[in-house]
C-alpha cells in the first residue's frame, strides 16, 4: 500500500521550508525561539484556519490532541499563555511577507481570467472588520466601536488577492492605492470612492488603466461621441476633458460610457482611459468587479477573520495574514487537483479530513454505485447473520 501524508501535511507542502526559514531570518527580532518555533506557531494559526475553531482555548486544546500529527509537520504542543505571547509579540511581517511568496506561486498555475485581451485585470477595494472599542481603543472608527479596514487587490486570474494591506478603520482608501506598484498595461478597476484625479494621472503617466464610475458631480466637456449599440444596454460612449475646480489635476482625455443593465434597469456612467477596448468591453469590467465583493463574503463567513484570538495590533494582523495565506492554499489545492467544486465544498470536506493519509484524489473522489441487489443482501446478512 502506497504512503500518504495527511491532508494537512500536503497543503504545507506548498510552503517550502527553506523559504519560510529565510523569511524568519529576515524579519526576526534578535532572538531565537528555544522551543515554540515560528513554524509551530504558524502551523498552530492554520490549523485554526482550516477547521474554524471557537476560541483560543477550543483551538488549543483541538491541535494538542494531535500531538503525533504535530511532530510529523515538524511543529509541537503548545500552552495557552506561550501562543497568547507569541501573536501578541512576534513580529506579523513574517506572515506578511509569507502572504507574498504564496501568491507569486500560486498565480503560476492559476487559470486566466474570462476576458481575450492578455492585459492583467485587478479589482481594488476594502472591507471594514469590526472591534472591540475596550481591547483596541487604538483602532477607534466610531465613537462606540473599533475597527481595521483591509485594504485588497484582487487579481483576476484565479480570483486571487495579490496585495492586502490592514490599515486603521480611518484610514482612506485612496491613501493606499497610491502605494501600489502594477506593470505597465494592468487594468484595474474600483469604485467611486477611489476618484482622485491626481492618482488618475500618474496611473496614465506609467501606461496603467483604469475602469471607475464617474461621480455624480463631476463637470466635463464632451469632445467627442461614437455610435454605441444600444441592443448591448449601452446608452453613450464619449471622450472628454475634465473642466471641473480639480480637472486640471487630470489634462488627459478620458472616456465616459454609459450603461444600463437589461436586468436592474439601473443606469451607470463608467471613466476610463482605454481608448481600444469596446465600450461593452469596459462596462463587463466593471460588472466583474462584483468579484472582490464575493472575495470580502467568502473570507468573513469561512475563515477566522471576525473573532479575534489576540487583543494587539499585532496578533490582528497575524491572524488576519494567515487567513489571506489559508485561503491561497486552498486557491492552490484546488487548481493542482483540477476540482470543479466551489471553495467552500472544498474547505468543508478538508475540514473534516484534515489529518487523514490519503491523496487529494482520493478525498474527493465520488463514492462507488452500491446496487440495490448489494443492500439487500447486506440487510439479509445483517438480520440472519
Amino acid at each position: 500500500m502506497a504512503h500518504c501524508n495527511t491532508i494537512f501535511h500536503s497543503m504545507l507542502k506548498f510552503i517550502p521550508r527553506h523559504q519560510f526559514e529565510t523569511l524568519e531570518i529576515h524579519h526576526s527580532t534578535g532572538r531565537k525561539a528555544r522551543k515554540f518555533s515560528r513554524w509551530s506557531q504558524f502551523v498552530h494559526l492554520m490549523f485554526m484556519q482550516l477547521t474554524g475553531r471557537a476560541s483560543l482555548r477550543d483551538g488549543i486544546q483541538s491541535i494538542n490532541s494531535r500531538a503525533k500529527n504535530l511532530y510529523h509537520l515538524g511543529a509541537m504542543p503548545v500552552s495557552r499563555s506561550t501562543f497568547a505571547d507569541a501573536n501578541n509579540k512576534r513580529p506579523a511581517s513574517l506572515y506578511e511577507a509569507l502572504f507574498e511568496k504564496v501568491y507569486q506561486r500560486c498565480q503560476v498555475i492559476s487559470p486566466k481570467h474570462k476576458f481575450k485581451f492578455k492585459n492583467k485585470l485587478y479589482s481594488l477595494d476594502a472591507t471594514v472588520i469590526d472591534l472591540s472599542l475596550g481591547a483596541f481603543p487604538r483602532a477607534s472608527f466610531r465613537r462606540t466601536k473599533a475597527a481595521v479596514k483591509i485594504h485588497t487587490l484582487l487579481d483576476h486570474s484565479g480570483y486571487l488577492p495579490a496585495f492586502m494591506a490592514i490599515t486603521d478603520g480611518k484610514v482612506h482608501e485612496t491613501k493606499v492605492a497610491k502605494s501600489l506598484s502594477l506593470a505597465k498595461g494592468s487594468i484595474i478597476v474600483e469604485d467611486r470612492a477611489y476618484t482622485d484625479y491626481k492618482w488618475f494621472t500618474k496611473l496614465h503617466q506609467k501606461g496603467i488603466f483604469f475602469v471607475t464610475r464617474q461621480k455624480t458631480n463631476a463637470v466635463y466637456q464632451i469632445i467627442e461621441r461614437r455610435v454605441v449599440n444600444k441592443k448591448q444596454g449601452l446608452t453613450s460612449d464619449q471622450t472628454i476633458i475634465l473642466t471641473g475646480t480639480k480637472g486640471h489635476q487630470c489634462p488627459y482625455p478620458l472616456r465616459r460610457i454609459g450603461y444600463r443593465d437589461p436586468e436592474t434597469k439601473k443606469h451607470y456612467v463608467f471613466l476610463a482611459n482605454n481608448s481600444k477596448l469596446s465600450a461593452k468591453t469596459i462596462a463587463d469590467i466593471y460588472k466583474e468587479r462584483w468579484q472582490i465583493e464575493i472575495f470580502f463574503r467568502w473570507i468573513k463567513q469561512n475563515l477566522k477573520i471576525k473573532a479575534f484570538i489576540g487583543n494587539s495590533r499585532n496578533a490582528v494582523m497575524t491572524q488576519i495574514y494567515v487567513a489571506l495565506i489559508a485561503y491561497l492554499l486552498l486557491c492552490m489545492f484546488k487548481f493542482l487537483a483540477k476540482l470543479p467544486t466551489g471553495l467552500q465544498a472544498i474547505l468543508r470536506v478538508i475540514q473534516l479530513n484534515l489529518f487523514r493519509r490519503c491523496s487529494w484524489e482520493e478525498l474527493f473522489k465520488p463514492p462507488p454505485l452500491i446496487s440495490k441487489n448489494t443492500i439487500v443482501n447486506r440487510q439479509l446478512s445483517i438480520k440472519f447473520g
